[in-house]
């Protein structure tokens, strides 16, 4: 299956050696501190992060890396400085006792690379080498949980957060909000918001933004990462991501994950990740982690 998805993003490269960072900045803030992060993703490429340690960390040591939706600030609004206070999941998960990473996507906060002058096939791609470094980076702390790492993320980050979770085996569990559909109910079908430089443009070129001629769906994604758990929120009005796609999606996969280990929310809203479900996320990822 993976190899499905390389037809789409291209092939993930080898990842060697430690990961290089460096520190350019903190903060205290209450509960946790607040440390700008620069982390060598590839050579040459240095990619900005928040990474937030918390004063009183949990029981058990829990990590979770935090990517933000399509918004300009990038990773400032998980962690809590701009955008949405529905979206400062960083923050919360912090002052729950999480050790957390929160990157910026390329092109978004102050993070500037051109995937493909870098030979990828795909800005998605990019995005998960990132991400993977990343979660090396979070293994790699004193303190962390090396076992217990969690992905989190919204829209842009809820659908990134999956394609990760299926490479990258260190990711311990997933929360999915407002991430995903089938690609048939995607925009009626209509794959072209899938298709852009931002995403995966094989999907335009190669494959004619039809989703029947597509060598991979969700289904296939979560298959991936079965049986790690996956909690998904996903909205009764979402008008990104329709609601009936990701029933069918979940109701494909859900004999391969263990009882209790798949579980989902669809609460009566828009493209949002209310607070009731964000407790119910967070205590779920407390559960299983």
């Amino acid at each position: 299956r993976l190899a499905a998805l390389e037809r789409v993003m291209g092939p993930m490269p080898a990842l060697r050696g430690p990961v290089r960072w460096e520190a350019a900045g903190e903060h205290r803030e209450p509960g946790y501190t607040r440390r700008k992060i620069l982390f060598e993703s590839e050579p040459g490429d240095f990619v900005p992060a928040w990474l937030l340690i918390p004063d009183r960390p949990r029981r058990g040591r829990l990590a979770a890396l935090c990517l933000h939706q399509t918004t300009r600030i990038g990773k400032d609004e998980p962690a809590g400085l701009g955008g949405k206070p529905n979206l400062h999941y960083a923050r919360e998960l912090a002052l729950r006792g999480f050790l957390v990473l929160a990157p910026d996507y390329p092109n978004f906060g102050e993070y500037r690379c051109d995937p493909y002058a870098r030979g990828y096939a795909s800005a998605t791609m990019k995005g998960i080498v990132n991400h993977a470094q990343a979660v090396r980076l979070l293994a790699s702390l004193p303190g962390a949980p090396p076992r217990r790492i969690a992905a989190v993320g919204h829209s842009l980050g809820g659908h990134n957060a999956l394609f990760l979770a299926a490479f990258e085996p260190r990711v311990a569990a997933v929360v999915s909000s407002c991430g995903f559909t089938s690609f048939r109910r995607y925009m009626g079908g209509d794959l072209r918001g899938w298709s852009h430089a931002g995403y995966m443009p094989r999907i335009e070129r190669e494959f004619g933004c039809d989703p029947a001629r597509m060598p991979f769906d969700f289904h296939d994604v979560f298959r991936l990462i079965a049986p790690r758990p996956v909690f998904v929120n996903a909205p009764a009005g979402d008008g990104n991501f329709d609601q009936a796609g990701v029933r069918e999606v979940l109701d494909a996969v859900k004999g391969e994950f263990p009882r209790g280990k798949l579980a989902a929310e669809f609460p009566d809203c828009g493209h949002d990740f209310p607070a009731e479900v964000r407790e119910k996320a967070w205590r779920f990822l407390e559960r299983v982690l």
